[in-house]
């Protein structure tokens, strides 16, 4: 039941007419309580959509009653029309479900600079606000897909509590404290700064190592709500736990839909100085056009992970490098290893590892190969 599977959540998808394909467009999701703390992080790009900026203030105070998505446009650089159909969006939900426009998060997904219906918007807010259900989050989470192929859904129990969540996100998937639009919940007793630990934990070890195309979005959302309903009060440490289960499998899903995709790449580095060099490496190797067009070819080229790594600032020396694909040592200690064609590029996942030797840390970035077919939708995305 994806966001409704935790007590004291109703969800509900509708179609606004905002697609031209006349699909679900507009989803719902309200925290019936007793409480209604929340977190939330959003994308660190400078040119931010109007639905950002508002939901940015919205939930600054750690309070937040529901959460509105719409698919079939990201109401960005849409003017003040376009952040007039943000406050409207709010305020329509607040007077609905009897809370303050303050206290909706309000989401957008599409292409940019393209004005929409702001009636048909507001007509799918009631439409969905009448759907409202406990078993409504498979239809709330089908609503916010652009060009996924299948939505998104998560749960992970805990002790005496549950975290549920949907996720959108097919392209365009580079992190800014976190990527795409998520929406997560809980029924367990938590404050605003416990949900907020949880949620950065979670969206720096997840969302934030699945780097798709090394675009980050104008519209990145990720929404944590906490209803209480549970009556549990976790400890700290198993709150944390369930909501980094389900960012993971969420994380996983967007990587496995990415645009046109082949392969599923895991770039784990490990021997790294510190966390922070791990990822920078991984991110180095995930963001090679090269190498991720070679694995769409089958072909094992670990000359150009070695050349991706020497753009980084981490520690290393270039002749204790190691490198293995699919579990064949291809490079060892900067030198030809094993035989290249023993690597089998066949299976879906690919997993690449790279040995720094030069300390204790490892990251690992999720990424996929560059296909015919990804250019093809990202050519002809807007016509």
């Amino acid at each position: 039941m994806s966001v409704t599977a935790p007590a004291g959540f109703r969800a509900a998808g509708a179609t606004a007419g905002l697609k031209a394909s006349g699909r679900p467009d507009v989803a719902l999701v309200v925290n019936d309580g007793p409480l209604d703390a929340a977190a939330a992080v959003y994308t660190s790009n400078r040119c931010k959509a109007h639905p950002v900026l508002w939901s940015e203030r919205a939930s600054a105070d750690g309070h937040v009653r529901a959460v509105v998505l719409n698919s079939g446009g990201a109401n960005c650089f849409t003017g003040p029309e376009g952040f007039r159909t943000t406050h409207a969006t709010a305020e329509l939900v607040g007077e609905l479900t009897g809370a303050g426009a303050a206290d909706v998060v309000v989401c957008s997904t599409g292409l940019i600079g393209v004005a929409f219906s702001r009636e048909k918007l507001l007509e799918g807010v009631r439409a969905a606000h009448a759907a409202l259900a406990v078993g409504g989050g498979s239809d709330a989470a089908t609503a916010i897909m652009t060009t996924d192929t299948v939505s998104k859904q998560a749960v992970a129990a805990g002790a005496g509590f549950t975290v549920g969540g949907m996720a959108k996100g097919a392209g365009m998937l580079a992190p800014g404290l976190a990527t795409m639009l998520v929406v997560l919940t809980t029924d367990a007793v938590a404050e605003p700064a416990d949900l907020d630990r949880a949620l950065r934990a979670a969206t720096r070890t997840t969302f934030d190592r699945v780097d798709s195309d090394g675009c980050t979005s104008t519209n990145d959302t990720v929404v944590l709500m906490a209803s209480g309903a549970s009556g549990a009060r976790p400890e700290s440490a198993d709150l944390d736990a369930a909501v980094q289960r389900v960012c993971a499998e969420l994380a996983r899903m967007l990587v496995a839909d990415a645009e046109g995709a082949e392969h599923d790449i895991a770039v784990e580095v490990v021997g790294a100085a510190d966390e922070a060099e791990a990822v920078e490496v991984g991110r180095a190797v995930a963001r090679s056009n090269l190498f991720k067009a070679a694995v769409f070819g089958r072909d094992p080229n670990w000359g150009r992970v070695l050349a991706a790594v020497g753009t980084t600032s981490a520690r290393f020396d270039p002749q204790e490098l190691d490198v293995s694909i699919n579990g064949v040592p291809v490079c060892v200690a900067g030198a030809p290893g094993a035989d290249p064609a023993g690597v089998d590029l066949a299976p879906r996942e690919v997993r690449v590892r790279v040995d720094l030797h030069a300390g204790p840390h490892a990251a690992t970035v999720w990424t996929n190969d560059l296909t015919h077919a990804y250019v093809h939708e990202n050519s002809a995305y807007s016509t």
